[in-house]
């Protein structure tokens, strides 16, 4: 069976119409042979099998036959992020004209067309050698379906002069919580503050601190030169915290009547101790946070004065903007700013559970100004572990193109801008919603924002077999490449823009 012959019979599969033989993999020693198959539309357990079956007859009987198949949507991002790669290897001059914002793809119905920006001496470069045709052929070999590549003129910035100075950096500045200490006894010592610092915010060096909690451990230890010390943990409910009180004499009796449950007052200093802040208590009092104590919401970082690593980019067209009609927006749509958003991830826990927590390897958004899509905000995220074979073949998303992405901790602050006095949207909008906030917190970014649930909306009024996003696409008659973040958010944007037009006005309101 020959190659064209293969793949003839794996694209009579509707799974397979477009599919790919990125190569064979053969191992003559242990007599086994892999067929490694691309295809950029969902697969059943019955086309894997089918696939498998085609794969046997493409061998002789001597050897194993097996197929790997890969789902890989050919979304823009991850085609520009390609070409960039293969041009850096391949034509390095080239890939020195060429910037991030020089090189734009477009990808529609199994075509995918890509745009060089170059001015006229680097066009009569790129012409005088196969740089586009050799870019075709990668792209080919990569993703499905057909491409076709052109040069564009692009008048390119003129080097600057000088150096420009920076913006100046907003500085973040932010009041540390406290509350009053309620049934306060002393034991050791009675002249010490009577405020205490939310153990969450002991995040600053200090020679005189004071916390207040519930003890949560204590133990008793030895140090090195055999002085006698205390090790404890308390919480005050923010958050909790470990260290160390050394015994007196004089106090010892009182203090080891301490119990775990018991709430106690610790001051001492908070100071750097092996490249990090430790927590010492000098005197332990007893005493608790006022009844009913409900810690003061965390304030946010404020938003970055500019994009660093992720910035928005404008929309001025997208798919089948036909179908709508933006005369009949609305004034609940008009009068606010919407983010509708998705993620992919590496499962589901979206919930700290004994340790365990999902990640993000995707962001996906597109924002709603004047009741129109204006603005994408896409991309990838290394989740700084190791894919899921069920969630690359979910989502096409691979272990090779994350692990260039930025980490979470770097996008986050990007995101929240763009967030920043909007109302949030998305289908099972809370899902997502707290792997944000979960990562947002870590970097003390607080996401607060009002949200709306497509599916929620969908259940007032529409009468369906089931609100799937694919089926209120279906019913809408949009297509799209389900599970990739950024053709997820587009789609529930239009599909949220369709409902609040039929409904009149926004849920609630």
């Amino acid at each position: 069976m020959t190659e064209n012959e293969f793949l003839a019979q794996i694209r009579s599969r509707d799974s397979f119409a477009r599919a790919i033989l990125q190569k064979i993999l053969v191992n003559k020693s242990e007599r086994k042979c892999e067929f490694v198959l691309v295809t950029d539309l969902p697969y059943s357990e019955e086309d894997e099998a089918y696939a498998g079956k085609v794969a046997v007859q493409a061998v002789s009987s001597s050897f194993h036959a097996e197929i790997k198949i890969i789902k890989l949507v050919s979304d823009p991002q991850i085609v520009k992020h390609k070409i960039r790669e293969y041009l850096s290897e391949k034509h390095r001059a080239a890939s020195a004209f060429l910037g991030a914002d020089d090189i734009q793809v477009e990808t529609s119905d199994g075509k995918i067309n890509f745009i060089f920006g170059v001015d006229e001496e680097e066009r009569r470069f790129f012409e005088t050698r196969d740089i586009l045709p050799g870019v075709v052929n990668m792209i080919e070999h990569n993703f499905c379906g057909k491409a076709e590549g052109r040069l564009e003129y692009k008048q390119k910035a003129e080097p600057v002069a000088e150096e420009e100075e920076p913006e100046e950096e907003k500085v973040d500045i932010r009041p540390i919580r406290t509350f009053e200490i309620h049934d306060f006894e002393a034991i050791d010592f009675a002249d010490v503050p009577k405020i205490a610092t939310y153990i969450k915010d002991c995040t600053f060096r200090s020679e005189s601190m004071t916390i207040c909690g519930e003890i949560m451990f204590i133990q008793e230890r030895v140090s090195q030169k055999g002085k006698p010390y205390l090790r404890f943990t308390i919480s005050d409910t923010t958050d909790k915290m470990t260290f160390s009180y050394f015994i007196k004499k004089k106090t010892e009796e009182k203090i080891k009547e301490l119990k775990v449950g018991d709430k106690i007052v610790c001051t001492g200093e908070n100071e750097m101790f092996n490249d990090r802040l430790s927590f010492t208590a000098k005197y332990i009092n007893r005493g608790c946070p006022p009844p009913d104590f409900e810690p003061e919401k965390l304030p946010s970082k404020s938003a970055p004065a500019r994009y660093t690593l992720v910035a928005p980019e404008k929309i001025t067209d997208y798919n089948q903007i036909n179908l709508f009609d933006t005369s009949e927006i609305p004034q609940c749509l008009k009068e606010s700013t919407f983010v509708v958003f998705d993620l992919e991830t590496t499962g589901l826990i979206n919930v700290p559970t004994n340790g365990k927590m999902d990640t993000i390897t995707e962001i996906g958004a597109v924002k709603i100004i004047g009741g129109e899509i204006k603005e994408k905000f896409s991309t990838l995220v290394n989740p700084e572990r190791k894919l899921d074979e069920e969630i690359v073949r979910l989502t096409g998303i691979t272990d090779e193109m994350v692990k260039d992405a930025p980490k979470i901790s770097e996008v986050i602050p990007d995101f929240y801008k763009f967030c920043e006095g909007c109302i949030l949207v998305g289908h099972n909008v809370q899902f997502d919603y707290r792997f944000i906030q979960y990562y947002g917190a870590k970097e003390e970014y607080i996401f607060d924002q009002k949200t709306y649930d497509t599916i929620a909306i969908a259940q007032s009024f529409l009468f369906l077999k089931n609100y799937k996003l694919d089926t209120l696409a279906d019913h809408y008659g949009i297509v799209f490449n389900h599970h990739r973040a950024w053709d997820d958010a587009l789609t529930t944007a239009k599909i949220f823009i369709e409902m609040i037009k039929a409904k009149k006005c926004l849920p609630n309101g």
